[in-house]
């Protein structure tokens, strides 16, 4: 399993005194020249895979349904976001080789975190993308941590329902939101499904259109910074690289830089 990462419960307690969780993520794009361009928008954080915080009405929206959460097995330091596959940063993440990097400013502790590493989006119930989910699947596993005593619930813990508890996680509206118009596109082209429009508030948390374009994204670090202002006399920063890939083998070093 990969190690703990020194830099995870600051990064925690920081996080959680935050009056905001936004962030902004760049991933790299080709223009019209075909040339490289970055591209940077901002999201919002929605916990460390596989354990985001779940609010009140996401558990009864589950129970509605018959669901459930997955039980408690696994921990990571991988950051989770959500998106709708068809906004463009899902292709870009696979045309980049899921080359991505997130920066954090949480003005109320005076501290910006910037996190370097691979992305990798699951969510896909079509059977044509089965290979392409598995691999990311698969990506995703090196970062997961068993935790103590957790072992006999792993047969128990489902990919499949994790994705419908973060789809469960966001209000009626926001699920909603996957069944809009495509991302991007003219308001002009008025789109042919009549099941795309907008402002719609969705309680079905298997719905086929929505749950087609719902993705999570998880972000698995490689390197990560953290830059401390809280004190303008006294600035510090931190760099952390994770060394001997993500195996067994695998440490972080820690290396204190000029801010």
């Amino acid at each position: 399993m990969p190690p703990r990462a020194p830099w995870l419960s600051t990064f925690q307690s920081h996080l959680s005194t935050s009056s905001t969780s936004e962030f902004n993520i760049t991933t790299v794009a080709l223009d019209a020249k075909g040339q490289t361009v970055p591209r940077t928008r901002t999201c919002g954080f929605r916990g460390w895979f596989p354990n985001p915080e779940l609010h009140s009405s996401a558990l009864e929206a589950l129970e509605s349904q018959n669901e459930r959460p997955n039980p408690s097995v696994y921990e990571s330091e991988m950051i989770s976001l959500t998106t709708d596959v068809r906004m463009e940063k899902v292709g870009q993440l696979e045309r980049s080789g899921n080359a991505v990097e997130a920066v954090f400013w949480l003005k109320d502790v005076g501290n910006q975190w910037r996190v370097r590493g691979e992305a990798f989006v699951i969510g896909d119930p079509d059977p044509a993308g089965a290979e392409r989910e598995e691999k990311a699947r698969k990506e995703i596993r090196k970062g997961l941590r068993v935790c103590e005593g957790c072992e006999e619930k792993e047969k128990e813990w489902s990919w499949e329902r994790q994705v419908t508890t973060y789809f469960a996680n966001h209000t009626p509206v926001l699920r909603g939101s996957f069944k809009n118009p495509p991302p991007g596109t003219p308001r002009s082209q008025v789109p042919t499904d009549p099941e795309l429009k907008l402002g719609q508030k969705l309680n079905d948390l298997h719905d086929p259109v929505a749950r087609g374009n719902f993705r999570v994204v998880v972000i698995r670090a490689n390197e990560v910074e953290r830059l401390d202002l809280s004190d303008y006399e006294k600035p510090q920063r931190w760099n952390w690289t994770l060394v001997g890939g993500n195996g067994d083998d695998a440490r972080w070093e820690e290396t204190e830089l000029w801010p």
